[in-house]
């Protein structure tokens, strides 16, 4: 049996979703459709992908390694049935791109890659900054584009935006955490646990804006900009977060395991993509750069 596009499609959409149900609203099918295709994929592979549990599901060892695979399997897609770049290899410039920490560590490298590849005479230069940097100098003309977390951007007047994906923010746990054994978990169960806040591109701010909508407050015990940090003292068990699924990974550095749950609350999803100064002159090394990204990301789950 063969794996097909579609069962990596439907279980990149349960991987980004969280649940099996979500999956479905957001492909548009049955439920038992999605199932059945996570199912037929588990079984070609050999391997357990994802853990069931009361919350929904989440990604085994195993089924984290081929997310990473499948995104790349339906990028490599989007990229083949797209009309041919006949003139990439002729094409020359410089992109001044700006890039925010988390773009760097956890979504550009695999995508710059292969525009390398796709554009060998193209030069990226990367300039990483804080997303209001950033924008000032995307207004300014220091930048031609940006790959930023456009759910912050601040200068929507002034600067047109993309999104490429959107990230499911889940609460991040140590295996065998109480939380783990409950059907629901909610803020408010989140409240009364130790609390590890991430501070880097503005983790903190975005936290404290979908805590405030309720009467509780994160019992924080550290604050870092680190998110290998975070992961490592989940993982120990020092406390619990909540932070994307762009940036989880089921082991910390010291080999330990961290599990995720789904919230019942209103969350906002961490958006990747890209920001530009619509009155801005591009050159053909931009506008070719900007599109190889949407069309990439086009072939992934927007989650």
């Amino acid at each position: 049996m063969s794996v097909s596009l579609k069962q990596i499609r439907y279980f990149i959409a349960a991987a980004e979703s969280g649940q099996i149900s979500q999956a479905a609203v957001e492909l548009n099918v049955s439920q038992s459709a999605v199932t059945a295709a996570v199912q037929q994929l588990e079984a070609t592979l050999g391997v357990r992908l994802f853990d069931r549990n009361p919350g929904g599901v989440s990604l085994t060892r195993e089924g984290n390694r081929f997310l990473l695979h499948g995104r790349n399997v339906m990028a490599a897609v989007a990229e083949a049935v797209r009309e041919p770049w006949a003139a990439s290899t002729s094409l020359t410039g410089t992109v001044r791109v700006g890039i925010t920490y988390t773009v760097a560590g956890y979504f550009l490298p695999r995508h710059h890659a292969r525009f390398a590849s796709n554009f060998p005479n193209v030069r990226i230069d990367l300039y990483e900054a804080s997303r209001d940097v950033i924008e000032r100098a995307l207004l300014d003309g220091a930048l031609d584009i940006a790959v930023i977390l456009v759910s912050n951007l601040a200068a929507r007047k002034s600067l047109q935006s993309e999104t490429l994906i959107r990230s499911r923010r889940r609460l991040w746990l140590p295996a065998e955490h109480p939380l783990m054994k409950q059907d629901k978990v909610h803020l408010s169960d989140v409240a009364r646990q130790p609390y590890v806040m991430l501070t880097v591109d503005e983790a903190g701010h975005t936290a404290s804006r979908y805590w405030s909508l309720t009467p509780f407050r994160p019992n924080v015990i550290f604050r870092t900009s680190s998110v290998e940090a975070v992961r490592s003292m989940v993982a120990a068990g020092m406390g619990i977060t909540v932070l994307s699924d762009m940036v989880y990974r089921p082991w910390s550095l010291e080999g330990q395991r961290l599990e995720t749950r789904v919230l019942e609350d209103e969350i906002p999803t961490m958006d990747v993509g890209l920001a530009w100064r619509p009155d801005a002159d591009q050159s053909q090394a931009t506008k070719a750069f900007h599109e190889f990204l949407s069309l990439a990301c086009a072939g992934g789950a927007q989650g």
